[in-house]
Order: structure tokens, then C-alpha cells, then sequence
């Protein structure tokens, strides 16, 4: 990922937070135009930073890079239920969810 992918990955997990450049910046505890700065090119942030806003939106920095993906959120809340199902309930919903799959390509 290169830094402009960075910028736009950002400004898109931000956006569907649903919050502000000002009040992230603020949560992790930079000044009012820091994510600003990083989406507008400007900066980069530091690796702590990046930690504390991975942490902000809630996913680790392998889900901030994975950008395939357009739904991390619900599919982390899908993969948690699963882990509670019996072993044959979930090869079973395996194999729904592959055949819908190859549906959609």
C-alpha cells in the first residue's frame, strides 16, 4: 500500500464511522488537523499512532491494509458467532456460503 492508498483508506474508514476529521484527531489524542493532515497528504503517522487509530476503528492493522474487503466490521461480528456454532452447523453454512459466492463472480 502506498502512501495515497493509505490517505484514502483512511479517509474511507473514518467516513464510515461516521465522524470527523477534528473529533478522530482528538480521540487519539493529536491536535484538531492531524487526520486531516495524514488524508490530505501532509504526513504520516508515526507507528504508534497508526496503533491508536487502528484502535480507534476498531481493527487491527492487517484489516486497516486489507482493502478487499468493504464490510470488515460485520464480518468480524459473523466470524465471532460462528465460533460458537457445532462443527456441523458451520460445514454446512460453509457450504452456502461458498456456492453464493461463485454466484457472484
Amino acid at each position: 500500500m502506498y502512501e495515497k492508498d493509505f490517505q484514502i483508506r483512511l479517509a474511507k474508514l473514518r467516513t464510515q464511522k461516521g465522524v470527523s476529521a477534528r473529533d478522530m484527531s482528538l480521540s487519539i489524542g493529536q491536535n484538531p488537523s492531524y487526520i486531516n493532515n495524514i488524508e490530505n497528504g501532509k504526513a504520516l503517522p508515526s507507528m504508534s499512532a497508526f496503533f491508536f487509530i487502528c484502535e480507534y476503528l476498531e481493527m487491527t492493522p492487517q484489516k486497516f491494509f486489507e482493502t478487499s474487503n468493504n464490510s470488515p466490521k460485520e464480518i468480524r461480528k459473523i466470524a465471532e458467532a460462528l465460533k460458537k456454532l457445532p462443527l456441523d452447523t458451520l460445514q454446512s453454512i460453509s457450504d452456502i456460503t461458498l456456492k453464493l459466492a461463485d454466484k457472484q463472480i
